[in-house]
């Protein structure tokens, strides 16, 4: 199956690699970096003759909204990129290819710490089995959820207030809410393997503490009970196909990596393309 693909191993940052070919990236691959792919994608497919983001979305029906898909090009051999590093390494593949639009291309995806992308698709903790899924594997297609700043979500995503208190606020998921304000801390999404496309849980505790919080301030922290960062309300878990959040000064964290800046609003939600990654069965 290896010989029936364009490979492309992306070695993101100093991380143990097997005896294959790779290309050395940054830890977080920046754009410059991710045009060797650009370039893969381009070559194999010049152009697109599948219906274009904007046609998908003017069409009457919800059928993209559904069961994810298979990408609809027709290509002989496929390009698979292998990212090899962390979520954050992941993200910035997966977001690459969503603004670049060759969604059609295969992820795999080898962690190289504890990984809730992997947990999510079920990846192998053990690396050899990790490397022969992402060399050997099936594809098996799964939705993509993207911030509206354009930002793919590889394993979770927060939203919460910039100064890690009591979110002031709102969170609604689809046309549930799920965080009101002042009650809960903010909340924690992470990408299903089906529709329709996320879940995201209230948050009871903060996510991290306040970066100018004294030691004192913590300590009493820790006697309220809020030592387990980011600990969840898991009745409060609700399945949709975006989440959206308003509130005066929020911080929004995309795998690990925190905005630079608070915010007013953010939203996610499905991308209209799917992400065809290999994975093992369900």
């Amino acid at each position: 199956m290896y010989l029936a693909m364009h490979v492309r191993i992306l070695r993101c940052g100093d991380v143990a690699m097997p005896d294959v070919d790779f290309h050395q990236v940054s830890a977080i691959p920046t754009r410059q970096e991710l045009k060797l792919i650009d370039a893969s994608a381009a070559a194999i497919l010049p152009s697109d003759p599948t219906p274009s983001l904007d046609e998908i979305a003017r069409q009457p029906d919800v059928s993209h909204l559904g069961a994810p898909q298979f990408a609809p090009q027709p290509i002989d051999k496929p390009l698979r990129i292998v990212v090899v590093g962390d979520d954050a390494a992941l993200s910035a593949v997966l977001t690459r290819m969503m603004r670049a639009d060759y969604m059609w291309a295969e992820v795999a995806y080898v962690p190289s710490s504890a990984s809730t992308a992997a947990q999510n698709w079920n990846i192998p903790t053990d690396s050899d089995a990790a490397w022969a899924l992402a060399l050997e594997g099936e594809v098996r297609p799964v939705p993509l959820i993207r911030t509206d700043t354009g930002l793919a979500v590889a394993g979770s995503a927060t939203v919460s207030s910039w100064d890690h208190g009591p979110l002031v606020g709102e969170i609604i998921v689809d046309d549930t809410t799920l965080v009101h304000s002042g009650e809960r801390f903010g909340a924690r999404l992470v990408p299903m393997v089906d529709a329709p496309g996320l879940l995201a849980a209230a948050a009871v505790t903060p996510f991290a503490y306040p970066e100018a919080a004294s030691r004192w301030q913590r300590f009493r922290q820790k006697l309220a009970g809020t030592a387990a960062l980011g600990q969840l309300d898991a009745a409060s878990a609700r399945t949709g196909r975006a989440m959206q959040a308003g509130g005066p000064e929020l911080r929004v964290s995309v795998d690990g990596a925190s905005g630079k800046r608070p915010v007013k609003r953010s939203t996610f939600y499905r991308h209209l393309r799917d992400l065809q990654v290999v994975r093992p069965q369900s």
